[in-house]
């Protein structure tokens, strides 16, 4: 007999079997940790503590280890939807996002500025009161971080950062369910930024003491990051034990680092000042002569889509490069943030070591 959602209900009423017990063969197993996320949302990963991100990791490997390793049909969206704004183009967040809530049988709705009012003829406050009426959740990819924090404070849904100038949480948690697959656990790692000052760093600072990894940045005069990440940075380093380092020497960040990233130097909107960025990022470029320096297990991480001036190909193309791991974990880490914001599902498998 095939199981189902009807079925098991059926079942249930026939035999009397507990609400607790018919959703513990549903579900799984209550969770290992006192971590309760549905209902939240998630615009920073400032917000959340390390167990908070522990568990999210937690839930992707699940997801991964059940519907791409088992082949198992995990229903958990059946009968939701999903708003995804995108005021930015996007190839990993859009398909990630759209398959992903698809594969667990929800309904994702893809909204660009064309698509609707937002923004022109309707305000950002009545967009979320309209699609909060109408969706379970709302995931946006914006250019200010203010709309994100508006929409949160007028929706009654969950609203997801896919992006914004300020932060890019789903990036780093593909990141991180990366590094925990390449390296068996987290804690410990030395993680190196060389580059732009931007928001894939800025999630980075505010999460990676946390987890228990160090981190050191190298970004040109002019481009560092944002002065309250900063501080908020060296609150949760002293405060988690870790260290923190901030240069304008890629080599003196690259010292013993596990991890080399990077990210484009050009973001989207930033096109006039490319010419002036080139100049400035001089000597920025990842290459075989920056790894060197970095500890004998380095690996590289790039979010994505890459420019050949950011990091060479022998780096970009070696086996120490993890992007299209990177990118794909993007799919499963996103597909646990939303079933741990919109359902009771546990993780079944058991939880890894960070």
């Amino acid at each position: 007999m095939m199981f189902n959602v009807r079925n098991l209900v059926s079942i249930a009423k026939l035999t009397g079997i507990r609400k607790q017990l018919l959703q513990q063969f549903w579900y799984g197993p209550p969770a290992q940790m006192n971590v309760h996320l549905k209902g939240r949302d998630l615009l920073t990963l400032q917000d959340y503590t390390g167990d908070e991100l522990k568990y999210l990791l937690w839930m992707a490997s699940d997801l991964k280890q059940r519907i791409k390793h088992k082949g198992e049909y995990l229903p958990l969206m059946q009968g939701k939807s999903l708003a995804m704004i995108f005021e930015k183009r996007s190839t990993r967040t859009r398909l990630s996002a759209e398959t992903g809530f698809a594969l667990l049988g929800g309904h994702p709705s893809f909204l660009t500025t064309q698509d609707i009012h937002l923004g022109t003829n309707e305000s950002l406050t009545d967009t979320a009161r309209v699609l909060s009426s109408m969706t379970n959740a709302i995931l946006a990819r914006v250019y200010k971080h203010n709309d994100l924090d508006l929409m949160a404070k007028e929706a009654t849904i969950p609203i997801i950062n896919g992006l914004s100038d300020l932060h890019h949480p789903l990036q780093i948690l593909a990141d991180y369910l990366t590094l925990q697959e390449h390296y068996g656990g987290l804690e410990g790692l030395t993680v190196t930024w060389i580059g732009d000052g931007n928001n894939v760093l800025h999630s980075i600072m505010t999460s990676a003491a946390k987890l228990g990894m160090h981190l050191r940045i190298a970004t040109p005069k002019g481009f560092e990051p944002d002065l309250r990440i900063i501080k908020i940075t060296e609150q949760n380093s002293e405060k988690y034990g870790t260290k923190l380092l901030l240069t304008t020497d890629p080599l003196e960040a690259a010292d013993s680092a596990n991890v080399l990233v990077t990210d484009t130097w050009i973001s989207m909107g930033q096109e006039e000042e490319k010419k002036e960025r080139l100049k400035a990022f001089k000597g920025y470029q990842i290459t075989m002569e920056t790894a060197k320096s970095a500890a004998s297990n380095w690996t590289f991480l790039h979010c994505l889509p890459r420019k050949p001036e950011e990091v060479d190909d022998e780096v970009f193309h070696s086996p120490r490069s993890l992007v299209f791991q990177e990118a794909e974990n993007r799919k499963w880490t996103i597909m646990a943030v939303m079933v741990s914001l919109l359902t009771d599902y546990s993780p079944q498998l058991q939880k890894p070591t960070f």
